[in-house]
Formats: structure tokens, C-alpha cells, sequence
């Protein structure tokens, strides 16, 4: 299976959910042989780059979603941009902060809980907890919730039972 791909597109919006996207040809998530669980380095005009999946969109093409972030980073744009994909190969589809990292090493219960979680659910957490740039609130938000995490139920776990306030 080819591990990357580059292709010329443009960057268009998602009306249904007001989002500005990069639209994937269908060649291109055939070279790729699909998409379901694979994640990806992409970047964008040589400069930009971030970890990402492809959502499927249709007739067999994809799309990678921009946020504001990225948006930024790329600046006003052309009709046309480059685009490189990448396949990811890193364990979780994402950089892990030393703070969760640590945390899940010294937490049995909650580094099993973690690891049995879908791999969508793990990139939430780990996004959620990186997101804050004081090395202490990632250690307070890790911590949290990790026994968030531990007081689900095991196999029914979502998103708002994980990033809840603290019980009692």
C-alpha cells in the first residue's frame, strides 16, 4: 500500500456545517487504498503541516477538515494549493504530552482504561489535555480525566462522562 500521496486542490467550504475543508480526490483515497482508521501527516504548500484523518465525503472522495488554527498558518491562499499526505505511523495519530504520558505510566487502572478506549476517544483525550499551555493545568486536566475515564462504565464510555466536572 503507498504510504503518501500529493495532489493539487483547493480549499473549499462544507456548507451543511460552515467548515473549510481539503477536498480529497477519489484517485487519490483509492491510491490510498481508503481511509477508515488511518491517519496522516498532511501539509500544505510545503509550510503548513498537522496530524489528520480523512472523513469520506462522496462519489469515494474524502475530506481533511481546517481549523481556525491551520487557516491562519496558511494565509490567504490561491485557488489552487499543494497538498502531501503522508500515512502516520505514530502510536496514537498524535504528539502525547509528557504530562498524560507520565500519568498513565505511574496509573495502572487508568493507563488499562485508556488503552481500551477506540482510538478516536484517545486522540480526545490527548488533544483535550494538550490544548492548555501551563504544564500544571495539564497535569490537573490529565489527571481529571483519567478518573473520569475510571468511574465510566467499561466499554460505554463517551465523551461527557470523560470530560465532566469531578464528582463528589
Amino acid at each position: 500500500m503507498p504510504s503518501s500521496a500529493k495532489f493539487i486542490t483547493r480549499i473549499k467550504p462544507l456548507e451543511h456545517i460552515k467548515m473549510m475543508i481539503v477536498e480529497v480526490p477519489k484517485t487519490i483515497v483509492e491510491k490510498l487504498e481508503g481511509f477508515a482508521g488511518q491517519r496522516f501527516l498532511c501539509t500544505i504548500n510545503k509550510s503548513v503541516s498537522w496530524k489528520c484523518g480523512m472523513v469520506a465525503y462522496h462519489n469515494g472522495s474524502a475530506y481533511i477538515s481546517l481549523n481556525k488554527k491551520i487557516l491562519k498558518e496558511i494565509g490567504p491562499s490561491s485557488e489552487r494549493i499543494s497538498v502531501s499526505l503522508v500515512k502516520d505511523v505514530s502510536k496514537y495519530g498524535m504528539d502525547m504530552s509528557d504530562e498524560l504520558r507520565t500519568l498513565l505510566k505511574q496509573d495502572k487502572e487508568g493507563s488499562r482504561r485508556f488503552h481500551l478506549l477506540p482510538p478516536g476517544k484517545q486522540r480526545y483525550i490527548i488533544y483535550y489535555v494538550s490544548q492548555v499551555k501551563s504544564s500544571q493545568l495539564r497535569i490537573e486536566r490529565a489527571i481529571r480525566l483519567i478518573e473520569n475515564l475510571k468511574r465510566t462504565t467499561e466499554g460505554k464510555e463517551s465523551f461527557r462522562e470523560i470530560v465532566s466536572k469531578m464528582k463528589g
